[in-house]
């Protein structure tokens, strides 16, 4: 996993003025916490965050007013509902060596049997622990040949060396369901005249 390095300020305004001028000048308000440490309100570059939180779980290694490096790792970010454009980031503060709990995406490989199967992602992340500076960017579980009713558990899933399931193992994580027939909402349709004439 690589470490991304970011210049970020301090910043002493707050509200929603200071915030709306810290974005004029593409920049991104945000706050550093963790370690029972005060929270550290920064300002952050807009341009280079967001391509930072490209990569899940991305490792930050902030320059904080030139004076002091420490390790980061995203932990909630806002955006615009409309533009995409970053509002805001919370940052937790990690150690080299510490174990977090993150989220990791979980993507598909392979073909479904034939038949017009339905892939549903039941957790469309992993929960799992891992050293902060080796945090996986994703786990990959193969779907292939699966038919409607198998499912991927969590413990079925191969996770990288130093990472644990941070959820129950029995945890459904993919199933595949039938596709559903284009006759289904005319027997549904059949189905309430049936209840209703035996109501």
């Amino acid at each position: 996993m690589s470490e991304v390095k970011i210049s970020a300020a301090t910043r002493t305004e707050f509200g929603k003025g200071a915030a709306r001028r810290i974005r004029r000048d593409n920049k991104v308000p945000g706050v550093l916490y963790g370690h029972g440490s005060e929270p550290l309100h920064l300002t952050l570059p807009g341009h280079e965050l967001l391509l930072a939180l490209r990569t899940p779980n991305v490792l930050i290694a902030l320059d904080i007013d030139g004076k002091s490096n420490e390790l980061a790792i995203p932990k909630a970010v806002q955006r615009d509902p409309l533009k995409g454009f970053l509002e805001h980031v919370d940052l937790l503060l990690v150690k080299r060596g510490e174990t977090v709990q993150v989220e990791i995406p979980v993507q598909t490989e392979g073909e479904l049997a034939p038949g017009g199967y339905l892939l549903e992602h039941v957790l469309a992340a992993l929960p799992v622990e891992a050293e902060a500076t080796h945090i996986p960017e994703s786990v990959t579980v193969s779907v292939e040949g699966l038919e409607a009713g198998a499912s991927v558990l969590a413990k079925d899933i191969t996770l990288p060396k130093g990472t644990k399931l941070a959820v129950e193992e029995d945890a459904v994580v993919i199933q595949v369901l039938a596709a559903q027939a284009e006759e289904a909402p005319a027997e549904g349709a059949e189905g309430e005249g049936e209840a209703a004439a035996e109501a």
